[in-house]
Protein backbone atom coordinates (compact mmCIF):
# COMPACT_ATOMS: atom_id res chain seq x y z
CA UNK A 1 0.00 0.00 0.00
CA UNK A 2 1.54 3.57 -0.78
CA UNK A 3 1.80 5.62 2.35
CA UNK A 4 0.38 8.68 1.68
CA UNK A 5 2.24 10.69 4.24
CA UNK A 6 5.67 9.81 6.14
CA UNK A 7 3.67 9.55 9.68
CA UNK A 8 5.55 6.63 10.51
CA UNK A 9 8.97 7.34 9.97
CA UNK A 10 11.45 8.23 12.53
CA UNK A 11 14.32 9.62 12.43
CA UNK A 12 17.65 8.37 14.53
CA UNK A 13 20.76 10.72 15.01
CA UNK A 14 23.40 8.51 16.09
CA UNK A 15 25.90 11.10 18.05
CA UNK A 16 28.74 9.14 18.77
CA UNK A 17 32.65 8.85 18.07
CA UNK A 18 35.25 11.80 18.69
CA UNK A 19 36.57 12.74 15.24
CA UNK A 20 39.78 12.13 15.81
CA UNK A 21 40.80 12.98 12.13
CA UNK A 22 40.06 16.64 13.77
CA UNK A 23 42.31 16.61 16.63
CA UNK A 24 43.07 18.80 18.52
CA UNK A 25 39.48 21.18 17.05
CA UNK A 26 36.98 17.37 18.04
CA UNK A 27 38.03 16.19 21.47
CA UNK A 28 36.96 12.91 23.47
CA UNK A 29 34.59 15.77 25.26
CA UNK A 30 33.37 17.91 22.88
CA UNK A 31 33.59 15.75 19.13
CA UNK A 32 33.08 17.41 15.82
CA UNK A 33 29.52 16.77 16.02
CA UNK A 34 28.96 19.65 18.58
CA UNK A 35 31.31 22.26 16.63
CA UNK A 36 30.65 24.37 13.77
CA UNK A 37 33.56 23.24 11.67
CA UNK A 38 32.05 24.90 8.97
CA UNK A 39 31.40 28.77 9.17
CA UNK A 40 28.26 28.29 8.90
CA UNK A 41 27.67 28.80 12.42
CA UNK A 42 25.37 25.86 13.39
CA UNK A 43 26.98 23.04 14.68
CA UNK A 44 26.73 19.49 12.36
CA UNK A 45 24.50 18.76 15.28
CA UNK A 46 21.91 20.86 14.77
CA UNK A 47 22.08 21.31 11.21
CA UNK A 48 21.69 17.69 11.03
CA UNK A 49 18.52 17.94 13.02
CA UNK A 50 17.09 21.12 10.99
CA UNK A 51 17.89 19.02 7.80
CA UNK A 52 15.56 16.00 9.04
CA UNK A 53 13.22 17.68 11.37
CA UNK A 54 10.80 18.57 8.57
CA UNK A 55 9.76 14.83 7.66
CA UNK A 56 9.31 13.82 10.98
CA UNK A 57 8.75 16.82 13.31
CA UNK A 58 9.99 16.83 16.70
CA UNK A 59 8.21 14.31 18.27
CA UNK A 60 9.68 11.95 15.49
CA UNK A 61 13.35 12.40 16.54
CA UNK A 62 15.47 10.19 18.50
CA UNK A 63 19.13 11.14 19.80
CA UNK A 64 21.49 8.46 20.69
CA UNK A 65 24.59 9.44 22.33
CA UNK A 66 27.23 9.30 25.27
CA UNK A 67 26.55 10.14 28.49
CA UNK A 68 29.18 12.79 28.78
CA UNK A 69 27.53 14.39 25.79
CA UNK A 70 24.01 14.60 27.08
CA UNK A 71 23.94 18.26 28.54
CA UNK A 72 25.24 20.31 25.20
CA UNK A 73 23.54 17.83 23.06
CA UNK A 74 20.07 18.99 25.25
CA UNK A 75 21.17 22.53 24.66
CA UNK A 76 21.78 22.59 21.00
CA UNK A 77 18.21 20.90 20.52
CA UNK A 78 15.90 22.19 22.81
CA UNK A 79 13.20 20.68 20.76
CA UNK A 80 14.40 17.20 21.44
CA UNK A 81 11.87 15.25 24.00
CA UNK A 82 13.17 13.85 26.96
CA UNK A 83 12.04 10.12 26.02
CA UNK A 84 13.96 10.63 22.55
CA UNK A 85 17.23 10.85 23.98
CA UNK A 86 18.96 7.43 24.58
CA UNK A 87 22.64 7.41 25.99
CA UNK A 88 25.04 5.29 26.21
CA UNK A 89 27.59 4.96 29.06
CA UNK A 90 30.32 3.64 26.52
CA UNK A 91 30.69 3.74 22.72
CA UNK A 92 29.80 0.05 20.98
CA UNK A 93 29.54 1.41 17.66
CA UNK A 94 26.62 1.62 15.43
CA UNK A 95 24.57 -1.88 15.57
CA UNK A 96 24.06 -1.10 19.30
CA UNK A 97 23.10 2.17 18.87
CA UNK A 98 20.84 2.33 15.63
CA UNK A 99 19.85 -1.82 16.78
CA UNK A 100 18.23 -0.46 20.67
CA UNK A 101 16.94 2.79 18.75
CA UNK A 102 15.10 0.17 16.20
CA UNK A 103 14.03 -1.85 19.25
CA UNK A 104 12.83 1.17 21.12
CA UNK A 105 10.72 2.38 18.67
CA UNK A 106 9.14 -0.51 17.77
CA UNK A 107 7.77 -1.51 21.14
CA UNK A 108 6.58 2.03 21.08
CA UNK A 109 5.23 2.35 17.26
CA UNK A 110 4.69 -0.91 15.64
CA UNK A 111 5.46 -1.43 12.34
CA UNK A 112 7.34 2.01 12.26
CA UNK A 113 9.98 2.89 10.30
CA UNK A 114 13.25 4.04 10.85
CA UNK A 115 15.83 6.18 8.86
CA UNK A 116 19.37 6.50 10.69
CA UNK A 117 21.75 9.56 9.80
CA UNK A 118 25.02 10.40 11.25
CA UNK A 119 25.33 13.74 13.46
CA UNK A 120 28.52 14.62 12.12
CA UNK A 121 28.11 14.73 8.09
CA UNK A 122 27.57 18.22 5.88
CA UNK A 123 24.75 17.90 3.54
CA UNK A 124 23.86 20.40 1.07
CA UNK A 125 20.20 21.04 -1.07
CA UNK A 126 18.28 20.10 1.90
CA UNK A 127 15.01 19.76 -0.61
CA UNK A 128 16.97 16.92 -2.60
CA UNK A 129 17.56 15.15 0.34
CA UNK A 130 14.55 14.83 1.91
CA UNK A 131 13.37 13.80 -1.96
CA UNK A 132 15.73 10.77 -1.51
CA UNK A 133 14.71 10.01 1.82
CA UNK A 134 11.06 9.84 0.88
CA UNK A 135 11.22 7.47 -2.05
CA UNK A 136 13.69 5.33 0.43
CA UNK A 137 11.13 5.23 3.16
CA UNK A 138 8.54 4.01 0.24
CA UNK A 139 11.25 0.86 -0.13
CA UNK A 140 11.24 0.52 2.94
CA UNK A 141 7.77 -0.06 2.95
CA UNK A 142 7.89 -2.81 0.77
CA UNK A 143 10.32 -4.57 3.27
CA UNK A 144 13.66 -3.00 1.68
CA UNK A 145 16.58 -2.06 3.84
CA UNK A 146 17.25 1.01 2.16
CA UNK A 147 20.43 2.75 2.27
CA UNK A 148 21.18 6.53 0.02
CA UNK A 149 23.97 6.32 -1.88
CA UNK A 150 26.07 9.93 -2.80
CA UNK A 151 26.73 10.62 -6.67
CA UNK A 152 30.42 10.99 -6.75
CA UNK A 153 31.99 14.26 -8.10
CA UNK A 154 35.85 12.79 -8.04
CA UNK A 155 37.42 9.89 -7.59
CA UNK A 156 37.98 9.71 -3.60
CA UNK A 157 39.68 7.26 -1.54
CA UNK A 158 38.39 8.58 1.50
CA UNK A 159 35.00 7.05 1.09
CA UNK A 160 33.75 3.58 0.57
CA UNK A 161 31.43 2.62 -2.75
CA UNK A 162 28.36 1.08 -3.20
CA UNK A 163 27.76 -0.73 -6.26
CA UNK A 164 24.25 -0.25 -8.05
CA UNK A 165 22.76 -2.98 -9.84
CA UNK A 166 19.33 -3.73 -11.63
CA UNK A 167 16.19 -1.37 -10.53
CA UNK A 168 13.38 -1.69 -8.33
CA UNK A 169 9.58 -1.74 -9.57
CA UNK A 170 8.78 0.52 -7.00
CA UNK A 171 5.84 3.02 -7.12
CA UNK A 172 7.17 6.27 -5.33
CA UNK A 173 10.33 4.93 -5.16
CA UNK A 174 11.53 4.67 -9.33
CA UNK A 175 15.42 5.76 -8.65
CA UNK A 176 15.71 2.34 -6.40
CA UNK A 177 18.30 0.45 -7.02
CA UNK A 178 19.33 -3.34 -6.13
CA UNK A 179 22.73 -3.04 -4.18
CA UNK A 180 25.04 -5.33 -5.62
CA UNK A 181 28.45 -4.75 -3.39
CA UNK A 182 29.67 -3.41 -0.86
CA UNK A 183 33.24 -1.68 -1.60
CA UNK A 184 36.14 -0.33 0.62
CA UNK A 185 38.01 2.65 0.40
CA UNK A 186 39.51 2.08 -3.16
CA UNK A 187 43.22 2.76 -4.09
CA UNK A 188 42.94 5.77 -6.71
CA UNK A 189 43.23 4.07 -10.00
CA UNK A 190 40.05 2.22 -8.65
CA UNK A 191 38.24 4.60 -7.73
CA UNK A 192 38.92 6.75 -11.06
CA UNK A 193 37.58 3.75 -12.62
CA UNK A 194 34.72 3.70 -10.32
CA UNK A 195 33.91 7.12 -11.19
CA UNK A 196 34.32 6.48 -15.65
CA UNK A 197 31.93 3.05 -14.79
CA UNK A 198 29.34 5.63 -13.28
CA UNK A 199 28.03 2.29 -11.60
CA UNK A 200 29.42 3.19 -8.30
CA UNK A 201 28.14 5.48 -5.69
CA UNK A 202 29.58 6.59 -2.36
CA UNK A 203 28.48 5.25 0.47
CA UNK A 204 27.18 7.89 3.20
CA UNK A 205 26.50 5.18 6.38
CA UNK A 206 22.66 6.40 5.90
CA UNK A 207 20.28 3.11 6.44
CA UNK A 208 16.24 3.55 6.28
CA UNK A 209 13.98 0.40 6.77
CA UNK A 210 11.38 -0.95 8.92
CA UNK A 211 12.28 -1.41 12.57
CA UNK A 212 11.05 -4.95 12.87
CA UNK A 213 12.90 -5.87 9.81
CA UNK A 214 16.03 -4.30 10.23
CA UNK A 215 16.27 -6.28 13.63
CA UNK A 216 15.06 -9.69 12.23
CA UNK A 217 18.10 -9.23 9.73
CA UNK A 218 20.42 -8.29 12.91
CA UNK A 219 18.97 -11.65 15.11
CA UNK A 220 19.74 -14.01 12.15
CA UNK A 221 22.92 -12.19 11.33
CA UNK A 222 24.57 -11.54 15.16
CA UNK A 223 22.01 -13.62 17.38
CA UNK A 224 23.66 -12.78 20.83
CA UNK A 225 24.33 -9.10 19.65
CA UNK A 226 20.51 -8.99 18.86
CA UNK A 227 19.25 -10.65 21.91
CA UNK A 228 21.19 -8.27 24.10
CA UNK A 229 19.85 -5.40 22.42
CA UNK A 230 16.92 -7.38 22.99
CA UNK A 231 17.27 -7.46 26.91
CA UNK A 232 17.84 -3.53 27.19
CA UNK A 233 14.88 -2.27 25.26
CA UNK A 234 11.96 -4.24 26.94
CA UNK A 235 13.30 -3.03 29.90
CA UNK A 236 13.93 0.35 27.99
CA UNK A 237 10.48 2.20 29.23
CA UNK A 238 10.42 0.60 32.87
CA UNK A 239 11.86 0.71 36.58
CA UNK A 240 14.05 -2.24 35.13
CA UNK A 241 16.12 0.24 32.74
CA UNK A 242 19.06 1.23 34.76
CA UNK A 243 19.65 -1.97 36.18
CA UNK A 244 19.86 -3.80 32.66
CA UNK A 245 21.64 -1.15 30.73
CA UNK A 246 24.27 -1.33 33.45
CA UNK A 247 24.46 -5.33 33.04
CA UNK A 248 23.78 -5.91 29.38
CA UNK A 249 25.22 -3.20 27.37
CA UNK A 250 29.06 -3.50 27.93
CA UNK A 251 28.69 -6.63 27.29
CA UNK A 252 27.17 -5.75 23.34
CA UNK A 253 29.83 -6.12 20.47
CA UNK A 254 31.31 -3.41 19.21
CA UNK A 255 30.73 -4.00 15.18
CA UNK A 256 29.49 -1.69 12.44
CA UNK A 257 25.96 -2.24 10.91
CA UNK A 258 27.51 -2.71 7.76
CA UNK A 259 28.60 -5.70 8.67
CA UNK A 260 25.87 -7.53 10.48
CA UNK A 261 22.87 -5.55 8.65
CA UNK A 262 23.39 -4.22 5.22
CA UNK A 263 25.84 -6.60 3.29
CA UNK A 264 24.39 -9.62 4.60
CA UNK A 265 21.23 -7.72 3.21
CA UNK A 266 23.05 -6.85 0.08
CA UNK A 267 23.95 -10.80 -0.70
CA UNK A 268 20.19 -11.68 -0.25
CA UNK A 269 19.21 -8.85 -2.59
CA UNK A 270 17.11 -7.08 -0.19
CA UNK A 271 18.88 -4.32 0.12
CA UNK A 272 17.83 -0.78 -2.33
CA UNK A 273 20.18 2.04 -2.48
CA UNK A 274 18.67 5.38 -3.68
CA UNK A 275 21.18 7.78 -5.66
CA UNK A 276 21.50 10.92 -3.79
CA UNK A 277 21.78 13.87 -5.94
CA UNK A 278 23.19 16.27 -3.41
CA UNK A 279 26.51 17.98 -1.93
CA UNK A 280 27.67 15.31 1.00
CA UNK A 281 30.79 15.34 3.02
CA UNK A 282 31.55 13.31 5.99
CA UNK A 283 34.05 16.00 7.36
CA UNK A 284 36.26 13.11 8.05
CA UNK A 285 39.84 15.33 8.23
CA UNK A 286 40.87 18.64 7.60
CA UNK A 287 40.98 18.23 4.18
CA UNK A 288 37.46 17.97 4.17
CA UNK A 289 37.67 21.01 6.14
CA UNK A 290 39.56 22.57 3.88
CA UNK A 291 37.51 21.62 0.83
CA UNK A 292 34.30 23.33 2.33
CA UNK A 293 35.79 26.27 3.27
CA UNK A 294 37.44 26.64 -0.03
CA UNK A 295 33.95 25.52 -2.15
CA UNK A 296 32.19 28.91 -0.19
CA UNK A 297 34.51 30.84 -1.04
CA UNK A 298 34.86 29.90 -4.79
CA UNK A 299 38.85 30.58 -4.54
CA UNK A 300 41.54 27.31 -3.44
CA UNK A 301 44.45 30.33 -3.26
CA UNK A 302 44.10 31.47 -0.27
CA UNK A 303 44.03 30.51 3.98
CA UNK A 304 40.50 30.33 5.42
CA UNK A 305 39.92 30.64 8.97
CA UNK A 306 37.86 28.72 11.56
CA UNK A 307 38.28 31.84 14.49
CA UNK A 308 38.99 35.13 14.37
CA UNK A 309 40.55 36.08 11.21
CA UNK A 310 41.90 39.14 12.68
CA UNK A 311 44.36 36.93 14.10
CA UNK A 312 45.85 35.38 11.11
CA UNK A 313 48.56 36.52 9.03
CA UNK A 314 49.11 34.74 5.55
CA UNK A 315 51.43 35.87 2.83
CA UNK A 316 51.91 33.59 -0.23
CA UNK A 317 50.07 30.96 1.70
CA UNK A 318 47.35 28.60 0.95
CA UNK A 319 44.91 26.22 3.25
CA UNK A 320 43.15 26.37 7.05
CA UNK A 321 43.42 27.53 9.91
CA UNK A 322 41.89 27.10 13.05
CA UNK A 323 42.71 29.88 15.55
CA UNK A 324 40.86 29.75 19.33
CA UNK A 325 43.51 31.13 21.22
CA UNK A 326 44.57 35.03 21.50
CA UNK A 327 48.20 33.95 20.00
CA UNK A 328 47.88 35.60 15.99
CA UNK A 329 49.05 32.74 13.60
CA UNK A 330 51.23 34.09 10.96
CA UNK A 331 51.82 31.31 7.68
CA UNK A 332 54.36 31.98 4.51
CA UNK A 333 55.00 30.08 1.39
CA UNK A 334 53.24 27.21 2.10
CA UNK A 335 50.68 25.72 0.03
CA UNK A 336 47.47 23.37 1.31
CA UNK A 337 48.64 23.78 5.34
CA UNK A 338 46.46 23.44 8.28
CA UNK A 339 47.34 24.99 11.46
CA UNK A 340 45.18 24.05 14.31
CA UNK A 341 45.82 26.55 17.29
CA UNK A 342 44.30 25.92 20.76
CA UNK A 343 44.78 26.67 24.67
CA UNK A 344 46.45 23.55 25.08
CA UNK A 345 47.55 21.85 22.17
CA UNK A 346 49.15 22.64 17.90
CA UNK A 347 48.92 21.14 15.15
CA UNK A 348 50.82 21.86 11.57
CA UNK A 349 50.09 19.23 8.55
CA UNK A 350 48.70 19.40 4.86
CA UNK A 351 45.92 18.73 3.32
CA UNK A 352 48.20 15.39 1.89
CA UNK A 353 48.45 14.02 5.37
CA UNK A 354 45.08 15.09 7.12
CA UNK A 355 44.40 11.34 7.30
CA UNK A 356 47.25 10.90 9.37
CA UNK A 357 46.06 13.08 12.47
CA UNK A 358 44.85 9.83 13.75
CA UNK A 359 48.10 8.01 14.20
CA UNK A 360 48.91 11.57 15.71
CA UNK A 361 46.00 10.34 18.36
CA UNK A 362 46.83 7.07 18.29
CA UNK A 363 50.80 8.21 19.99
CA UNK A 364 49.14 10.58 22.11
CA UNK A 365 47.21 7.80 24.24
CA UNK A 366 50.52 6.03 24.24
CA UNK A 367 52.48 9.65 25.34
CA UNK A 368 52.85 11.49 28.84
CA UNK A 369 50.10 13.82 27.28
CA UNK A 370 46.60 11.66 26.92
CA UNK A 371 45.00 14.88 28.72
CA UNK A 372 45.23 16.75 25.24
CA UNK A 373 42.71 13.94 24.26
Amino acid sequence: MLASNLDHFYAVIPAGGVGSRLWPLSRAGRPKFLRDVTGTGRTLLRATWERLVPLTGAERMMVVTGEAHEAEVREQLPELEDHNVVLESEGRDSTAAIGLAAAILERRHPGAVIGSFAADHLISADTRFRRAVREAVRAADEGLIVTIGIQPIMPSTAFGYIRAGEPFEILGAPSARQVDEFVEKPSAATARRYLASGEYLWNAGMFISKASRLLDELAENAPELAAGITEIADAWDTDARAETVARVWPSLEKIAIDYTVAEPAAKKEGLAVIPGFFGWDDVGDFGAVMRVHQAAAACEDDVSVIGDPGRVVATGASGLVVSETDRVVAVAGIKNVVVVDTEDALLVTNRQNAQKVKEIVGLLKESEHPEVL
